[in-house]
């Protein structure tokens, strides 16, 4: 077995994990062998990545003499017979789309052993965890995604009885509400019995496909496009700064704090603003001021919107597992965001979000066709996705006794994923991990604090 050590700042001391060796795990039945495009918001060359996720399981004395890992190796074999495309493997087609040949050719699946408990991980900030990638196996490449498993999933079991669930998964296959319908499927199969998933899974990717005759755009969609940079200006200091001179902090947003935000609001838009939007104009707005841009600089933040059950968009099938997501942009000039109230990067938060409407997804997906798939721009953008209702945290293998369950890193830099989470005094609320050079992370609290006028506000968020 391979053997990894690390540090856990909680309990002054290295834990070890120590894995065995990795083996597939294939459909329990037989399944169709075909080839399945994927939709056009699928393949963008943004999604082309793994993600990585990690749920941690506290000791349930009902289930001494039961293995956390067989039960849900078992399970998973019988949940890909629904989900068999998830066994496949993605081919790359003419004009670069990408296709899952349906071989069950099989997911990878390890287990392994830690020396610590998992209740030491109840002491730490909700990100980095430390320690993670030992409770992770992935592919070595995490960009490349063709040829090669579309999931790789890790039980590590822990002294105490507890257990992790870590798995890195393509993002093109996936979304997050769909990958947590298949791990909804897979908790279900391991701890009620039942033959199949009580939610089908729903292909249908063709519902998110380009016109056959794409028309002229109206929109200009920004997140493809990069914002203008004047040659005498420096590039931008999230993309040049190294690695090991970023810090990870991880703001906490309660009651007490969002109530302190909207008194920054004129009375009118107090209630009006959902709690995602003013979080993402506090963060985004201080944020742009603690990386000292120039003024005439232009900065943006760009959003994972959801379009499930949205009445705007078209409506996506129960079951469908793909990616539903549209990606508007919000910007304005570094000065302008330093300068202005709080009401005005919230305003231009709230545009952007009612701006994206199915005419605009349509249009999406024509231009990212039309330009060969192309990446998110990511100079001088603050990327949000909102996971709190994701159902990260209800996945349960019939363990119970969560203690986590969600997204491990802040990578890249420049994102934040909002999750559910706690301060150090047991309060629930929003959790907003993010990266940022050291200089810039002591200047964001301070502009945080100062637009809150609280002196209480700190990075003490917990598991």
């Amino acid at each position: 077995m391979e053997s990894h050590k690390t540090h856990l700042p909680s309990i002054e001391r290295t834990y070890t994990v120590q894995r065995a060796k990795p083996v597939l795990v294939v459909p329990a039945e037989p399944t169709p062998y075909e080839f399945k495009p994927l939709s056009d918001i699928d393949d963008q060359d943004g999604l082309r990545f793994y993600t990585k996720a990690v749920h941690l399981y506290k000791c349930e004395p009902s289930k001494e003499g039961q293995d956390p890992a067989r039960v849900i190796k078992d399970a998973l074999a019988k949940t890909l017979v629904y989900y068999y495309p998830i066994a496949g493997r993605l081919r790359e087609d003419s004009g670069r789309k990408l296709v899952v040949e349906c071989n069950s050719e099989g997911v990878v699946f390890v287990e392994a052993e830690a020396d610590a408990r998992v209740e030491d991980f109840k002491k730490v900030p909700v990100l980095p965890i430390p320690g993670v990638q030992n409770l992770l196996y992935g592919p070595e490449d995490g960009h490349k995604i063709t040829n090669k498993p579309l999931l790789y999933m890790q039980v590590t079991r822990f002294k105490c009885g507890g257990f992790s669930l870590g798995y890195e998964t393509c993002h093109v296959i996936a979304d997050g509400p769909g990958f947590v319908q298949f791990l909804a499927a897979v908790a279900e199969l391991a701890c009620d019995n039942k033959c199949s998933p009580s939610v089908k899974p729903v292909w249908d990717r063709h519902i998110l496909s380009a016109s056959s005759i794409p028309k002229k755009s109206l929109f200009s969609h920004l997140a493809y496009h990069e914002p203008e940079t004047p040659n005498d200006m420096a590039d931008d200091i999230m993309l040049t700064t190294p690695s090991d001179e970023m810090i990870n902090g991880s703001f906490f947003f309660g009651l007490k704090q969002l109530q302190a935000l909207r008194k920054c609001l004129p009375l009118h838009m107090r209630a009006k603003a959902t709690n995602f939007e003013l979080i993402t104009a506090a963060v985004w707005q201080s944020r742009a001021i603690a990386l000292k841009y120039s003024p005439n600089l232009e900065v943006r933040v760009q959003f994972v919107l959801n379009v499930r059950g949205k009445r705007r968009f078209r409506k996506i099938p129960e079951g469908y597992y793909g990616n539903a997501l549209v990606f508007p942009v919000a910007r304005a000039t570094a000065g302008k965001l330093k300068e202005a109230p709080l009401m005005y990067s919230l305003e231009l938060v709230r545009q952007a979000i009612e701006m994206a409407t199915d005419e605009f997804l349509q249009s999406v997906m024509d231009h990212l066709v039309a330009q060969g798939r192309p990446h998110f721009v990511d100079t001088r953008t603050y990327l949000v996705s909102d996971i709190t209702r994701a159902g990260f945290d209800a996945v349960d293998f019939g363990w119970g006794g969560r203690v986590y369950g969600g997204m491990v890193t802040v990578v890249p830099a420049g994102a934040s994923f909002f999750m559910k989470g706690r301060n150090e005094r047991g309060e629930e609320g929003v959790v907003v991990p993010l990266c940022l050079p050291e200089f810039a992370m002591k200047r964001f609290v301070a502009e945080i604090k100062g637009l809150m006028q609280d002196p209480d506000f700190n990075i003490y968020a917990r598991l």
